[in-house]
Formats: C-alpha cells, sequence, structure tokens
C-alpha cells in the first residue's frame, strides 16, 4: 500500500495544551515497531493560542524508503475562536501549502499551493467547526465522567473539511508510557456515520493533554505515547506497509478470464460498513455476515449512477485541468480523434509511456508535477489522465481499489492498491488504466473522488480488512450470462499498447 493520512490526521488534531509555553514529543509505532515522531509546541501570548504540530513518518513501499513530513498550526483566541491555519506537507519531490486567514467579515481567505500552483478562495467558516484549542476546552467542558457521549466537529486544516465526530468517554486508566504509568482519561472518538469502522482511542489527562493514541490502519495498530525527546528521535524501524495491504487471490487470474466478466465473493472482516462502491462496470450484492457479491464487467444497458457533478469537471489543487500546459498537452495528444472516447484512448495509450520512471518513493503528486517529472506510480498515472481528460471538457474522476498482479514486491498472485481513471462517455463511467495499460475484471473499486490524496487515504483503510473466497469467471456461472459485445464495459477499449483502458 502507498500511503495512508486519514487515521493521522486525526491524531493530529489532538495536541495538548499547557499554560504559556509547552513542548511535547510523541514516539508513533505501528504494532510496536518505531515509524516517526512528533512535535507539537503550544504557546500562549495576548489572548492567541498557536499550536504547531510537526509530525514524520517513515514507510517502506517493497524496500523503497517512503519519508513523509506533515506541519499543521492552528491559530485561535483564549476561548477557542479560529483565527488561523497553516499547514505543509510533502508527499513528493514539492511541498504542499495551506494557509488560512480570518478576515474582518469573519470568513477565511484560504491560499492553496500545490506543486508551486497557488489558488486563492474564500471559506466560511463552517458552523460548529473547532481547532485544536476549541476541541480541547470542549473535551475539558464535558468532562470525563464514564459513559458520557457527546459530538464534535473539526476542522481539517489540510482538506479545509470538518468532520463530524461521536465521542464516548469510557473511563479512567492506568496506562503505560514510555517514561513511567499515568492514570489517564479513555476516550473513542468514532467518525459519525461511519458505524465505528473510523476510530481513535485516546488518552488524556485531566486538561484534555492527548498522551496516547490509538488506531486501526491497514491491519496495523497505529500508535504515538508521549515520551521525551530522546525517545521520539530514536531510529525508525522498517515497516512494509505496501505488503500488508496486499490481499491474497484465491486462483491465478489468467489473461483469457481477465478480459471477461468475473464475480468475486469478497469477505470483509471485522465490523465494518461496505467498503465498495456501485458503478457502472461493478456491481454489488451484501450476502450478510461480511460476506459480498462483487460482479465486475457485467454491463447493464442503461448507466445506473449519477451524471457528473461540479467535482468531475471542475479543476483542483492536484488536479490543474485549467493549466494551459496541461490543456496544451492534452489537445497535442488528442489531435484529430473524432470522439471521447477516441480521445481517452489517445489520452490513456500516451501516457502508459509518458511516465517513464516508477517511483514508489514518490507519496502523491500532483497532475503538473508528474507532467514535468515523468515520475509516479498508479496514482500519478490516474490524477494525470484525470487532468488531461477534464481539460478537453470530459468529465473524469479518480477511481481507488486494488486490482490483480502476478507478481509485485516478492508476492505472487495477489491484488494490490491501485487507483485509475473514469470518463463520462456515452451517458455511462467508463474506466481507463494507463498505469496497468487496460482496464480488467479484476480492478475491484473501492470509492472514487475529484483526485485529492485524502479520498485515496479514506478509500485504502479497508485494505487488511479483505479475503477474497472465489473469483469465478461469466463463462461458469449459470445464472449471468457473459454480455454481448455491445454489453461490455471492454468492449472498444483495445488500442495503442495493451488496450485503452
Amino acid at each position: 500500500m502507498r500511503r495512508s493520512r486519514a487515521v493521522l490526521a486525526v491524531l493530529l488534531c489532538l495536541a495538548p495544551a499547557c499554560a504559556l509555553a509547552t513542548e511535547t514529543w510523541m514516539t508513533v509505532m505501528l504494532d510496536g515497531r518505531k515509524v516517526g515522531k512528533l512535535k507539537i509546541d503550544r504557546e500562549v501570548a495576548q489572548d492567541k493560542v498557536t499550536t504547531s504540530q510537526v509530525l514524520d513518518f517513515r514507510l517502506t513501499r517493497i524496500k523503497t524508503p517512503l519519508a513523509m513530513r506533515t506541519e499543521i498550526q492552528s491559530v485561535e483566541s483564549a476561548a477557542g475562536v479560529p483565527l488561523g491555519f497553516f499547514a505543509k506537507s510533502s508527499m513528493s519531490s514539492q511541498e504542499n501549502l495551506v494557509e488560512g486567514e480570518r478576515r474582518d467579515d469573519g470568513a477565511f481567505q484560504v491560499a492553496n499551493t500545490v506543486g508551486g500552483q497557488s489558488r486563492v478562495n474564500l471559506l466560511i467558516w463552517p458552523t460548529g467547526a473547532a481547532m485544536v484549542e476549541g476541541q480541547r476546552l470542549n473535551m475539558v467542558r464535558r468532562g470525563f465522567k464514564p459513559g458520557t457521549t457527546y459530538q464534535t466537529r473539526n476542522f481539517d486544516p489540510q482538506k479545509q473539511q470538518v468532520a463530524t465526530v461521536d465521542v464516548v468517554v469510557i473511563g479512567d486508566e492506568t496506562v503505560d508510557l514510555p517514561q513511567g504509568r499515568e492514570t489517564l482519561h479513555h476516550l473513542r472518538q468514532s467518525l459519525a456515520g461511519a458505524n465505528g469502522s473510523q476510530y481513535v482511542d485516546t488518552w488524556v489527562d485531566d486538561n484534555g493533554n492527548v498522551r496516547r493514541g490509538i488506531a486501526p490502519l491497514l491491519g496495523f495498530h497505529m500508535e504515538m505515547a508521549a515520551c521525551d525527546q530522546a525517545c521520539a528521535n530514536a531510529p525508525d524501524q522498517d515497516v512494509d506497509l505496501l505488503r500488508a495491504a496486499m490481499v491474497e487471490s484465491p486462483r491465478p487470474m489468467v489473461s483469457s478470464m481477465r478480459v471477461a466478466p468475473v464475480r468475486y465473493l469478497i469477505t470483509v472482516r471485522g465490523d465494518r460498513p461496505n467498503p465498495f462502491i456501485e458503478t457502472d462496470e461493478q456491481h454489488v450484492h451484501p450476502l450478510g455476515d461480511g460476506l459480498y457479491q462483487i460482479d465486475v464487467g457485467f454491463a447493464v444497458p442503461d448507466s445506473t449512477e449519477a451524471g457528473p457533478g461540479v467535482d468531475d469537471t471542475a479543476a483542483n489543487p492536484w488536479v490543474q485541468s485549467e493549466s494551459p500546459e496541461v490543456i496544451a498537452m492534452a489537445r497535442r495528444i488528442v489531435g484529430d480523434a473524432a470522439s471521447d472516447l477516441q480521445r481517452m484512448r489517445r489520452l490513456r495509450s500516451y501516457l502508459s509511456d509518458y511516465i517513464s520512471e516508477k517511483g514508489l518513493d514518490v507519496g502523491y503528486a500532483s497532475a503538473l508535477e508528474t507532467m514535468h517529472t515523468r515520475r509516479g506510480d498508479c496514482t500519478e498515472h490516474a490524477v494525470l489522465l484525470t487532468a488531461l481528460a477534464r481539460a478537453l471538457g470530459i468529465p473524469a474522476r479518480v477511481v481507488t481499489g486494488i486490482v490483480y498482479v502476478d507478481r509485485y514486491g516478492g508476492a505472487a498472485r495477489v491484488f494490490v492498491p491501485h487507483a485509475w481513471t473514469q470518463a463520462w462517455i456515452q451517458n455511462r463511467w467508463v474506466s481507463f488504466d494507463s498505469a496497468q495499460r487496460r482496464f480488467d475484471s479484476t480492478h475491484i473499486a473501492l470509492g472514487v473522488g475529484s483526485g485529492d490524496p485524502w479520498r485515496f487515504f479514506h478509500s485504502m483503510s479497508v485494505l487488511g480488512s479483505l479475503r477474497i473466497e472465489r473469483a469465478t469467471a461469466a463463462s461458469s456461472l449459470m445464472d449471468m450470462p457473459a454480455p454481448s459485445s455491445e454489453m461490455s464495459p471492454f468492449a472498444g477499449q483495445a488500442g495503442g499498447k495493451g488496450g485503452g483502458g
């Protein structure tokens, strides 16, 4: 798996508080193996509270180290009123910046800079949303009596989005920390509407200072624990997150099987909601007790999905489809292509060779950065292909899921995390995969998004909980004959090297 920041973002919003100026260090671990550190500084001056958090996180992807750094700063009044925020992250060779400042009218002027390209917009502050100090004050105000429940609205500066979080006070516990035992209040914070599948357990002191946090991450337990500076800066250990995210295939998916429809039976372990999505190429049937039937490639005459929305057509900081460079590249590639289907085939075929260097050390790059560096893996392919399509007026979105490979990183016959592009063509969503050179029935979709990294990380959170029990070719199914060529989502996609999707 590449990387996941959704859980990290939740933990980063839980900074400690103290009077005047404090410095707190935390060690970051996956199943007890140290993978990073978190440094938190808090300053109180002139009725203003500034909380700065710097997270360094190191993972391995098939023996290739991937180092990530995230810096978040929130500025609030002593009463927790938001005044400004700043976020900087490095998921590729370029830094991504977010800067927000409160105006006199209460709105925030926000500048987003991704890959050296800046966009400025106005943010109307969401009602009831709080940042670090506001969340701490609310926690203390609610108290720590066991059984207490309430909701908070937490603002994420990186995404400029609000998460509604359900909080339950579990009770008081004695916790072993690197520097000794402490008696702390145990709280569980769950994303509202996620049926408890996305949660963080935190242990805080009487002032709401977080001393420990634990959350599930791709089959691991990720833990942050307060310690001294020497402990936080101790050497990191190698943890291969991609290998842990692989899903074993129940059979070899031979070439002849992959170009025809396939029915899967998949178990989702744990108390998780349905992680699969319904698309024009994938149909999901819950069977109960965490078992799902997933049909990929059994097309229907008419689209069962909604048509394109604003997010599928507009430029954003990661998909810079309005950039003159992206528009010029897209037009040059498609030439005199007469239809959107033909244009997408040409874009797909071109990118399969254009992104010539597979960069496992690239975390998540924008379309413009990938266009300049020609480096990356599946997400860089999907983001750039989506940007090129939108630059031509073709609605497009990024799909995240898993795909079958015969061999990857020393493992054989596995499904690995993947991303590809869907374009709205002839009133339906059609998939194109420039990283794999073609779309086939081993692509199992978990989510769709506008191209920003947070959607990818959210969809990947289920990996580690999937088990594919069975994969059956359409020709072996008595109740579902293979569709005609006119109906097949794979029909007409061959073209260029290995197909058009």
